[in-house]
Parts: C-alpha cells; structure tokens; sequence
C-alpha cells in the first residue's frame, strides 16, 4: 500500500523558466533537499510569480505548502495546479480533503471515483464509506466498505471501519460482532481499535469481555493510563463511551491517518507528512497524526517544527506523555539536552509512576554519558514494577549498561544476566555481556558463546560481528578474527574502533602494512583522545611494543564497540 503511494506521487523538481530566478530556484532546492518547508514553500512562490505554469514547481510548492501546515497557500497551489494539469494526485488530494472538510460530499465522491487521480485502493475504498456516513447514507457506506476485498488488507480494514461506522450509527452490538468477525482475531489493527473494541462491547453491555480486552491490552507489563481508567470504569460497572469517530469527517480524517503511517513504515517520510498533515486540516483535534507529523518532522531534522507540533497537545490528553517525551528528544537531537533533561524531570515530577516517563528519563541521561543519573532513573523505574515481564528485560539492560560505564561491574553484570533471565536469546544483550567479559578478561569461552549466538541472530550486525572477531582475538585465534573483523568493516565502515580492531588482528597475523593502513584509517574517524592515542603510539613502535607496555603498567586495551541501545 505504502510503495503503491509513493510511486504515484512523485516530487519531482523541474527547471525554472524565467530569466534571473537562478537564485530563487537553487535556494528552494536547496531547502527542499533539507526538508525545510517552510522556506522553501517562500522561494517556491517567488519562483510562481515569474514562472506560473511550471508544473513541477506548483506540484513542488503545493507539497512544501502542506508539509509546513500552510493551508492557505496549499489550496490555493492546488487550484492552479489543477487547472495546468487535472489530474495531478497531489492537487488532487488536496482538492479532497478540503471537500470532505467543508462537507461537500458529491464533490469529494466525484474526486474519489475519479480514475485520473490513480488513488490508492484501500484509501478511496474507505473514504467513500465516510463520505457516505457524511451523507447520513450508512447503507451506502456499508456496501463501500464491503466491497474492499481484493486482498487480506482491504478486507481487514474494511470491516473494521465498517465496525466503526455502525457503531457510530448506534448499532454497537453488531460492530462488537464485526470487530470479532475475523477468525485470526480481533481487529485490533492498532491501540485505538483496542479502545474502540473495548467501547463497543461495553455500549453493547458485554462488561465481562470488555474487562478482559482490557486486561489482555495492559498484560505487557507497561501502563497505559489511558486503558488503566477504562478498565476501572468497566470495574466499576459504569459503560465506555464510543468516541473514537463522531462524523464521517472524524472517520476520514483516520483514512488519511493509516495512509501516513504505513507510509512512515516504509520509509517515505515526506509523503507520510503530507497525509498526516492533511488528516489534521479535516480534524484539527486528531492527535495521533499531529504525534506522527511531529515524529516525521523530527526525523527529518525540522526539530523546531517538531517540537512545536508536539507541544500542541494539551496536557490533559492520553497523548500528553508520548508528546513529551517526543520533544525531548527532539531538543536532545537537535544538541540542546541539558533542555532535554529539563523537561523530563518536570514530566516525572507531575507523573512519579509513569514507568515511560522514568525510562525515557534513564535513556536520556544515558546518551548524555550522565551515567550515574541514568542508573538511578532506571532504579526508580524498576521499582515500579509491580510484576516483572520479559518485555522488562530492556530496563535490566540499560541500567546495566549505565553501571558498566560508571564503572561498577558487578551492579552491571547482575543486570545484564536479569535481562538474559528475562530474554535469554536478547542479542543486545549477549553481545554487551559477552563483550565485556573479553574486555575483562574473564569467562572467555561463555563470552564467545555468547557473542556466536547473537552473531547468528543478527549476521549483519557490524557491531555483534566486531565482537565475535575481537574475542576470537582476544584467546589467540587471530586467524580465525580476520574475516569476522573484515565483515565487520564492511558493515560499519567508519567506525574507528572497529577499524582499529581489524588492524590490530592484521598484525597479528603479519599483515603489518595492511594493520597500518586501518590504524590510520581509524585516525580519520575522529576516535576518543585515548583510543587516538594509543593508535598514534602503534603507528609508532607497533601494536607487540604497545602490548608488552601495556602488560607492565596494566593498562586496558582498547575502547568497547558493544552496541548500545
């Protein structure tokens, strides 16, 4: 569905015709490569105003337009658009979405139905149903639903907004039965279909199966305080309400939604924007999408963008939490983490038994190198835990990690084997705590044990194949190192360390001008000041001089690839 979208709307940037807009044009292609928006939507209109039938430059504009949130311009965009070209998508998707907004049903079902615009099937398929429900047509819309069956996916999420618009029609025992209809399961395609489901069996007075949905949805381990007083309202014997669609609008505005999220999936991220971004012109209060278009936003590197996104939602909403977490780490991304930190130590003040909060608390101050601060944030969150569940074993090991490097390796290693209990094939894991035995060195057998069976889960790992190389290396099996350490140059091939570790087991099996190229190899990968110096001091005297000075002063060797989270 995804690859079906992003191959009909293509970006493409074409040549301006005027004379003298060289240097409008270059700055907005410029902008647009590096996904800054809103400038270039402003140099993309100062191009139209010399150049206005450019189609590629409209379709540009038009895209830039809607990226930014600039609606305004966007529809105007379009309209030209349109008119130089009538059956471009992007145009056309906006034309849409400004019809369902404004209720103009016929229009926006004439757009659908129009084979020009090539929409994607699921996506015209399940508008139409909604167009119908804005109509007050639910018969019409049922028989739009139903009729998506051309494969598993459409016919799982047609019966599921089918579900969704009976039960806005009132019939929530039947949408109770269409969420359950599905032999595999029910359709419960994400978190909003959990509550969704969960409403329809309680407006359908079905308290008991609505519990257990509940209690199925919160059986991972992490709160969901949103799902948390839904259970205890059911507990309390008081009904759910539905209130995931109240228009068709509401509806549609989900269509647009699902399309951006499996566009995100599969790595597109500006066409993604583009729908998570229409989906909010058709309901401005769809919070799910404006998370989306904050995560897209902060992907691309608009932090500002993103963070102002995120901040747009209001602290009495269920998406509160995630939203503040998300601007944290948008500060922290773009180099302003002591803010970071900022916000979620305020956030778990207001929320002391949020575990998400505290975790994402520990993360931060983790990749800050504020090691002791991570491990008393992951203290506290493992704390809360009333049951521990295997999903836990990521908390066990991420405090370990801010053990080990705060230099307590006991504290360190109970973790790390806690998060084996937990999960006992986990890669990460094995691969750390079997790095840091080498390092040690201690246990070397188990560590390469260890390591053999992450490398098998995750064979193109640089990190894992690093460490399955440089135990190799560390029992004297240098022969043995040599390709496991090449393989892993192949797959990260400007990390310093493990640029070092292949020259240091070239060495070893007298490959020394081959060791010597890696070492400076390394050098140019910017390594700690350390790890630079004692690869200066090999280029020196060579790698056996380094060793022999090492074992006299009892030095460690050099720097821990283990991958981090």
């Amino acid at each position: 569905m995804a690859a079906c979208v992003a191959a009909t709307l293509t970006l493409g940037v074409g040549t301006a015709s005027a004379q003298g807009l060289a240097g409008p044009y270059l700055a907005a292609t410029q902008a647009d490569f590096r996904n800054d928006y809103e400038a270039a939507a402003d140099f993309y209109s100062r191009i139209l105003l010399h150049d206005p039938q450019n189609r590629a430059i409209l379709q540009n504009a038009l895209v830039a337009h809607i990226a930014a949130g600039r609606f305004d311009g966007a529809e105007s965009v379009a309209a030209r658009l349109l008119s130089a070209e009538p059956s471009n998508q992007v145009a056309g998707l906006m034309k849409l979405t400004i019809a369902i907004r404004e209720g103009a049903t016929g229009t926006a079902e004439a757009i659908l139905r129009n084979p020009e615009f090539r929409f994607n099937e699921l996506f015209s398929g399940l508008l139409l149903g909604w167009v119908a429900v804005s109509e007050g047509n639910f018969a019409k819309a049922t028989e739009a639903f139903e009729a998506l069956q051309a494969n598993e996916t459409l016919v799982v999420y047609g019966t599921y907004h089918k579900a969704l618009a009976t039960a806005l029609a009132g019939d929530y025992a039947t949408a109770a039965a269409l969420m359950e209809s599905d032999p595999e399961g029910p359709l419960h395609v994400d978190r909003a279909a959990v509550i969704a489901h969960i409403a329809m069996l309680s407006q359908s007075d079905q308290q008991d199966k609505a519990l257990a949905i509940a209690d199925m949805a919160l059986s991972d381990g992490y709160v969901d305080k949103e799902i948390t007083a839904i259970r205890e309202k059911l507990a309390a014997g008081e009904k759910v309400p539905f209130t995931l669609v109240e228009t068709g609008e509401d509806g549609a505005s989900l269509v647009f939604g699902l399309l951006a999220s499996a566009l995100a999936r599969d790595d597109a991220d500006r066409f993604a924007l583009v729908y998570s971004r229409l989906a909010n012109h058709i309901d401005p209060a769809y919070e799910e999408s404006l998370i989306l278009t904050a995560e897209v936003l902060s992907a691309q590197g608009q932090y500002d963008m993103a963070i102002a996104t995120y901040k747009a939602i209001a602290p009495n909403s269920p998406w509160y939490i995630t939203a503040e977490v998300g601007r944290a780490d948008a500060l922290r991304d773009s180099d302003r983490a002591d803010l970071a930190i900022e916000v979620l130590s305020k956030l778990a003040r207001e929320e002391p038994d949020e575990l998400t909060v505290i975790t994402a608390l520990g993360d931060l101050q983790r990749t800050s190198e504020n090691f002791e601060a991570a491990a008393e944030a992951y203290t506290t969150a493992i704390n809360l835990l009333e049951d521990i569940a295997p999903s836990h074993w990521v908390v066990f090991y991420s405090r370990g990690i801010s053990f080990e490097r705060s230099g307590e390796w006991d504290k360190a290693e109970a973790d790390f084997r806690k998060a084996l209990e937990l999960q006992p094939d986990q890669p990460l894991v094995l691969n750390y705590l079997g790095y840091s035995l080498v390092e040690l060195p201690r246990d070397l057998e188990e560590a390469q044990a260890m390591i053999e069976k992450a490398v098998e889960q995750r064979p193109d790992d640089g990190y894992i194949t690093d460490s399955l190389g440089w135990v190799l290396y560390r029992v004297g099996k240098f022969e043995e190192a040599v390709p496991h350490m090449e393989r892993a140059v192949e797959l990260e091939p400007v990390d310093p360390i493990i640029n070092d570790h292949l020259g240091d087991v070239l060495w070893k099996v007298g490959r020394k001008l081959e060791a010597e190229f890696q070492w400076r190899r390394a050098l140019s990968f910017d390594p700690e000041d350390k790890d630079a110096e004692r690869i200066r001091r090999k280029l020196e005297v060579g790698l056996d001089r380094v060793l022999e000075d090492e074992a006299a002063e009892g030095a460690s060797g050099p720097g821990n690839t283990a991958q981090d989270l």
